[in-house]
């Protein structure tokens, strides 16, 4: 293994940086390294990239589709972006368009048969890779952290205050 220490956003902070500065690139710097290694694997191992892979996890939580718009929301990004993604996905029938009755414009997009079989493998490894990739901490510091984050996400601070917006 080599020695070498990684270089990533975490060198931005030093000793005289306030603690909450050099948390958050902790957390930012960890995040990072645990998306790039599944972003790595899914293409490696599925061909497909993050994107594709969370449209087709949005998808499947809602069996009865989501229209374009709600999935533009849900992940955050520009209809463009969605449409682009649908597009991919539809042509390797991993996804459908159907029509909402009333509007010629809007679709609500499904898994097909294929795309929920094809999802189902990716969530197992997908799931699995996370495992792994926490495994450095126990159970119970697993436990902990979420704890931890859970006070940090829902406690009275500028945080809950943006969710509400």
């Amino acid at each position: 293994m080599n020695s070498e220490p990684m270089l990533d956003l975490e060198v931005r902070a030093h000793a005289e940086h306030h603690a909450s500065l050099r948390l958050w690139l902790r957390l930012l710097s960890c995040t990072t390294r645990i998306e790039d290694t599944i972003r790595q694997r899914l293409r490696e191992q599925f061909g497909i990239t993050l994107p594709r892979f969370d449209l087709m996890a949005q998808l499947e939580r809602q069996p009865e589709g989501l229209t374009m718009g709600e999935l533009s929301k849900r992940m955050m990004v520009t209809g463009g972006n969605i449409t682009a993604i649908v597009d991919q996905l539809e042509g390797e029938a991993l996804v459908q368009r159907q029509a909402l009755p009333g509007d010629r414009r809007a679709y609500r997009v499904c898994l097909t048969a294929a795309g929920r079989s094809a999802f189902d493998r990716m969530a197992r490894s997908h799931e699995a890779w996370v495992v792994e990739l926490l495994s450095p901490l126990s159970e119970r510091q697993q436990q902990q952290l979420h704890q931890l984050l859970s006070i940090l996400k829902n406690g009275n601070s500028p945080l809950k205050s943006q969710e509400a917006s």
